[in-house]
């Protein structure tokens, strides 16, 4: 091994301790734009190895030189002007964007390059087999996460049984690639893979995304990870390893959060909790309303006020309001945090996103395990368009949301909650934290009816 090989192998290896140094910090919001950086910076110290390393073996010509600085440049572009002018509440569909462009590209790396040798073969058919899948399931899912595509379950006629003729079509081809070589082969992979993307994201709804955007996420990984197999590359095998296993674990631990297995998730047929509606009541659900007014006084004369955000929260794009609210609140000297549950938004994290974007002190940002212990000292839990995530009714048997974990915000003291409607959730059942005598109802859209506390609670201060 040469110097130079010495010096680049060294440089991959900092690489990748940047990666998983990186991935470590993202643990924890304080630290997670730390991690980020990085991460990127990692990244790019790689990329421009990587450049160095084609240079110096004079492998590239310059019509391919000028394609990898178009690439570069118009990608590079694309990233920046995304990260400028996408919403926060749009952050989950520029997540599976992104799973659909690294999914995309994994599996187009194998379809060019020329597999010579049997492990080459056998990683470049689970590239394109996993890529393309990821490929189009990304792109329904951030259809539906957008609303260009409805939310709720679309059903295909014999959608399962044309995906599983799909699978054993893809699992036979690739295994008479493996043996032949022939490119023809990998491209019916590919096809067979694009269509059961589509078919298996279509039936799950809306409300199974976080799950979904982390199952995809662990595809691009793996994906990645293959296709660093095929070019043998350390940078993309260790990087994809990384973004697979991370995914994974995530996933595994959001269907945990949603009490429902990960074989249901991907099988569809679940409620969506997208449908809107605008009443203020139920006859088979009597409820205690509450005016803005008199909610901002309660808030004012609590000692310690809890507020847990929903999706209802990143709908309305209320997120500046609650931390408003919130900072208002510990200006008159009450003691403010956020509980955030696991599967609360679109993605994973959603919530943290969205109020680390309107400068909520992440210090005050707790999770469902460091929330429920609190709740029973609380005077006053604000729910912010939050639904099956409250529900007591996980405490029992024989319902959909039996056993999931929830916020135990009906052991505070007294509950306000801010929801346009009595609407469901996802799990399509009433939630019994609205008929609890220590619950009364604020009916708002959650931005609407922030500013309206907010006004409250200054007039009252003043």
């Amino acid at each position: 091994m040469s110097a130079f090989d010495t010096i680049v192998h060294l440089v991959y290896l900092a690489c990748a301790v940047s990666f998983v140094i990186g991935l470590h910090l993202m643990n924890a919001p304080a630290t997670a734009r730390r991690g980020n950086r990085i991460s990127a910076a990692g990244m790019a110290v790689a990329i421009l190895t990587t450049a160095v390393v084609l240079g110096h073996g004079g492998v590239v010509t310059t019509g391919a030189v000028v394609a990898l600085v178009i690439g570069a440049v118009a990608g590079g572009t694309a990233g920046l002007v995304a990260a400028r002018r996408v919403k926060m509440t749009a952050m989950p569909q520029l997540v599976s964007l992104f799973n659909a462009v690294g999914g995309g590209a994994a599996a187009l790396i194998a379809l060019g390059d020329h597999t010579a040798t049997t492990q080459a073969a056998v990683t470049g058919a689970l590239d394109v087999a996993i890529g393309a899948l990821t490929f189009t399931g990304s792109l329904v899912a951030s259809g539906k996460l957008a609303g260009r595509i409805p939310g709720r379950p679309l059903v295909v006629p014999f959608g399962r049984l044309i995906s599983a003729g799909l699978a054993a079509i893809a699992v036979l081809f690739s295994v008479w690639f493996v043996g032949d070589g022939s490119n023809w082969l990998l491209a019916v992979v590919a096809i067979a893979a694009l269509a059961a993307g589509v078919l298996l994201t279509l039936p799950i709804g809306g409300a199974d995304m976080p799950v979904v955007i982390s199952l995809l996420n662990a595809c691009t990984g793996t994906a990645v990870a293959m296709a660093g197999f095929v070019l043998e590359s350390t940078p993309l095998i260790i990087a994809g390893g990384l973004v697979g296993a991370a995914g994974a674990i995530l996933t595994k631990l959001m269907a945990d959060a949603m009490n429902r297995p990960i074989s249901a998730i991907i099988a569809g047929g679940y409620g969506t909790g997208d449908a809107v509606t605008v009443s203020a009541g139920s006859a088979s659900a009597p409820v205690r309303e509450i005016t803005a007014d008199d909610a901002a006084i309660q808030l004012a004369y609590a000692g310690k006020v809890v507020i847990v955000p929903g999706y209802g929260l990143a709908a309305a794009q209320a997120q500046h309001e609650a931390v408003a609210l919130a900072e208002a609140l510990t200006a008159h000297g009450v003691e403010v945090t956020y509980a955030i549950h696991p599967v609360a938004g679109r993605m994973p994290g959603h919530m943290n996103v969205l109020l680390a974007e309107a400068n909520a002190p992440y210090d005050q940002l707790r999770d469902l395990e460091e929330s429920n212990p609190e709740f029973a000292r609380t005077d006053v839990v604000l729910v912010v368009g939050a639904n099956d995530v409250t529900n007591p009714a996980a405490r029992r048997p024989g319902n959909p949301v039996s056993g999931m974990p929830i916020l135990d915000v009906d052991k505070a003291r007294s509950v306000i909650v801010l929801k346009r409607s009595l609407g469901h959730g996802y799990a399509g059942i009433d939630n019994e934290l609205y008929t609890d005598p220590r619950t009364a109802m604020l009916f708002a859209d959650a931005k609407a009816g922030l500013a309206a506390l907010l006004s409250g609670l200054h007039a009252y201060a003043g």
